[in-house]
């Protein structure tokens, strides 16, 4: 098969995949990228950085028409999300500068990590939702939502996994909103921190643009099938199947 035909097929099929179960592109794009495609981690980052950013601009647009957006919530995730998302790219660099392509393995370490600690948290996910909307919680300063953003932001800008989920999780667990609040917030966020993460790794060169829109290509059909499919499949254990396989993945990230 051409390797660009490749780069489409894996892109349709994250784009099911994204359909089917919400679970986001980053987290499962960029192990697809390292293992699958064998793209060297840094530009798998942040070619995975520009694609989730283009990915989620139409959802985001649809939220903000729908009014399912906290637009002050997102300018405080964003003073913190922006300067963490530039301190992780630079502390990339940093290691670039100083082990050539060890920062390879730096990067697939932290990807492993957090693709242990995410799909756990998702497993827990409506957990928490049910208990938020039980007992809401009363409302926090904007310091917390930047600490949130800050976090968040380091950890996309050196892996370009979390813009989504980590922000939602943690906004779960501290703040108080409607369900579809939360994920439009999170939504038109992501596309701030992606979008600033992903122009950053295409100055420094980090980005391989026929890969991205290669992925472009496979993905739009791709998640026009998955959400069509949702609707006839258990979505509950279709999410545990991609958490077990995230869970193993970020183990060989690890222990490879």
């Amino acid at each position: 098969m051409p390797l660009i035909a490749a780069k489409i097929l894996v892109g349709f099929v994250v784009g099911v995949l994204i359909g089917l179960s919400g679970v986001g592109g980053g987290v499962l794009l960029l192990p697809v990228l390292i293992f699958g495609l064998r793209v060297p981690a840094i530009v798998a980052v942040g070619s995975d950085a520009l694609f989730n950013f283009f990915t989620k601009i139409p959802a985001s647009l649809l939220h903000l028409k729908k009014g399912t957006v906290k637009v002050k919530v997102v300018l405080a995730l964003a003073a913190g999300s922006i300067p963490g998302s530039i301190a992780g790219v630079k502390l990339l660099m940093h290691i670039r500068h100083l082990y050539g392509d060890g920062v390879n393995s730096f990067i697939k370490t932290a990807v492993g990590i957090l693709l242990i600690i995410i799909p756990v948290l998702l497993l827990f996910q409506k957990k928490i939702e049910d208990r938020v909307v039980e007992h809401p919680r009363p409302a926090k300063k904007a310091l917390g939502l930047v600490l949130i953003g800050l976090t968040a932001g380091f950890l996309v800008g050196m892996t370009s996994v979390g813009s989504g989920s980590i922000i939602m999780m943690l906004l779960l667990l501290f703040y108080s909103y409607q369900p579809k609040v939360f994920v439009g917030t999170d939504i038109v966020h992501a596309v701030i921190l992606t979008g600033v993460t992903g122009f950053m790794h295409f100055r420094l060169g980090n980005v391989d643009p026929t890969l991205v829109a290669s992925l472009l290509i496979g993905s739009i059909p791709g998640g026009l099938v998955g959400s069509h499919l949702a609707t006839r499949m258990p979505m509950l254990w279709l999410r545990r199947l991609i958490c077990a396989l995230l869970l193993v993945t970020g183990a060989r990230m690890l222990w490879a």
